[in-house]
């Protein structure tokens, strides 16, 4: 099954956080969640040790990170599924992030990490995501993206 990321037009494939173009970005990849349903969005990711704050933890600013492209990812695949589109259809959805709230509610050790969206809202120009982080299933982290349809003239 191919990832919402690989979808992606090559022009706005370059991102660090989920471009398959940035041969130094982390490259992650998000699906829909079949076996819970399809209502949720999944991405797993795990860290290198360059990646951390201190000792066993992982850096906040990649947490950060990880939030806003998997939310953008699950944005554009939630907007594709509501137009009753498929995500290789034209034109192609993008979007981009018009704000961003993480809220860090424990430390996040080192290790596999799996981040969850669902879709709060959606509108014709966003999409609000909640997403969370989990370590080792317990949530470390959580986040708020609102999403904004990115015009076709940009990245062009």
């Amino acid at each position: 099954m191919k990832a919402f990321q690989d979808y992606y037009p090559e022009n706005v494939a370059h991102c660090y956080g989920c471009g398959a173009l940035n041969a130094r970005g982390h490259q992650i990849k998000t699906y829909w969640d079949t076996e819970g349903g399809g209502h949720e969005t999944v991405t797993r990711f795990t860290p290198e040790a360059y990646h951390t704050a201190m000792p066993g933890f992982v850096y906040g600013g990649l947490i950060a990170s990880l939030i806003d492209c998997h939310s953008t990812g699950t944005a554009a695949a939630a907007m594709y599924r509501a137009e009753g589109r498929e995500m290789d259809s034209q034109p192609p959805l993008r979007f981009v992030t018009g704000s961003l709230n993480v809220k860090y509610l424990k430390p996040t050790p080192m290790g596999p990490l799996e981040i969850r969206g669902r879709v709060r809202e959606i509108t014709a120009r966003k999409v609000v995501v909640e997403s969370t982080l989990y370590a080792d299933g317990v949530a470390t982290v959580t986040g708020e993206v609102v999403a904004v349809k990115m015009p076709e003239s940009f990245g062009n």
